[in-house]
């Protein structure tokens, strides 16, 4: 027992010090409108996974974590990772987990839309049907979609074409089955850079569409 209290002490520290999120991670996290207004999920945790302890200590190191409105990686998200990662293979899209644990794809608009166009490349459909399929698998997970331009252009133009390239990936997730309720989209613009839009390279890094995956809270 004081073991189980000593890795969930540990775990409740290194969470408070995960202070390192990327501004586009604080964003996500605030204003997605996942959960109640908090824009937070949390996962839902499996027991054990620790060399040497028990379920139960698995439990409450996993306990500690969600109880700070935290995300929690187990061993659905490290298949989703997994398989997400091979159907991306031989292209420029990333599947990380995130400093927070969430599953994150991260898209490229000019790998996944034509220029200025929020209609999908096919290139994107073996991907995506493979983000449908195992969120078919997986029903209690929620899923983020985010937009993102480079800053070239007005927010006139910027903000409803990041809007309607999340919603074109959102879209094609409900035509293959996912409830809409588990799905939300936001439209940032050229907000939140993660490179400088003084380059070419740059700004193609900044053209972006990222998809969160996460669990909700357990139900009480």
């Amino acid at each position: 027992m004081k073991r189980s209290v000593a890795l969930a002490s540990t775990a409740v520290l290194l969470v408070s010090g995960c202070a390192d999120m990327s501004p586009s991670q604080t964003s996500t996290a605030q204003g997605a409108g996942i959960g109640a207004g908090a824009g937070a999920l949390l996962g839902l945790f499996t027991a054990g996974g620790n060399p040497g302890g028990s379920a139960a200590t698995g439990a409450v190191t996993g306990a500690a974590l969600g109880a700070l409105g935290g995300y929690l990686w187990n061993d659905h998200l490290e298949k989703q990772k997994m398989r997400m990662q091979k159907a991306a293979d031989g292209t420029d899209i990333k599947v990380t987990q995130t400093t927070d644990n969430r599953l994150k794809i991260n898209v490229p608009t000019d790998a996944g839309f034509a220029l200025g166009s929020a209609r999908l490349n096919a290139k994107m459909h073996p991907i995506l049907d493979e983000l449908a399929l195992s969120l078919l698998q997986n029903p209690t997970e929620s899923v983020q979609v985010i937009g993102y331009t480079d800053d070239t252009g007005a927010d006139s133009i910027n903000i409803p074409l990041s809007q309607n390239r999340a919603q074109s990936v959102a879209g094609y997730l409900l035509a293959h089955g996912v409830q809409p309720q588990r799905i939300t989209t936001q439209a940032m613009g050229a907000q939140n850079p993660v490179a400088s839009n003084e380059t070419a390279e740059g700004r193609a890094s900044n053209r972006r569409v990222e998809i969160y995956i996460a669990y909700p809270p357990k139900s009480s």
